[in-house]
């Protein structure tokens, strides 16, 4: 048995060598419970390149349909009962829509065949005195004109 040195605590442990300290306490089976980790943020759905893409398609066909839209001529867009007015001359007419009430209506469609270019057509129409053809952006039209 060893005595203590004077001037201590008979009781006190007895030192050691000293040991590195520990950074943590020693796990006792259970994994280290400390602050929660968040979860990982949730994944993009729509990726930039994506989104990219999406808007392109948009706006090629909002470009495709106005050019359809726009490029139709007055001939093509017409309807039965509608009146005309001729911007052009009697050799290279321009035909455009004009209220039937204005003072520019010349002519009223009184037939309107799509698909095809047989101004002929209009021959059987009896209230018919002209026949305008006009080979369109989408498809050829032939008006059968009275004059108003």
């Amino acid at each position: 048995m060893t005595t203590p040195p004077q001037d201590q605590n008979p009781n006190a442990p007895v030192p050691t060598e000293p040991t590195a300290p520990q950074p943590y306490p020693p796990h006792q089976g259970a994994p280290f419970q400390g602050v929660p980790v968040p979860p990982p943020a949730p994944a993009n759905r729509f990726s930039k390149k994506l989104l990219r893409i999406g808007v392109f398609i948009v706006v090629a066909i909002a470009i495709a349909g106005g050019k359809w839209y726009f490029g139709q001529s007055d001939a093509e867009t017409t309807s039965v009962g509608a009146c005309m007015h001729n911007d052009g001359t009697e050799t290279n007419p321009d035909l455009n829509e004009v209220g039937c009430t204005s003072s520019d209506a010349q002519y009223k469609v009184v037939q309107k065949f799509d698909n095809t270019s047989d101004a002929d057509k209009c021959e059987a129409v009896t209230e018919s005195t002209i026949a305008y053809y006009q080979q369109g952006s989408s498809h050829d039209v032939v008006l059968c004109l009275k004059e108003v």
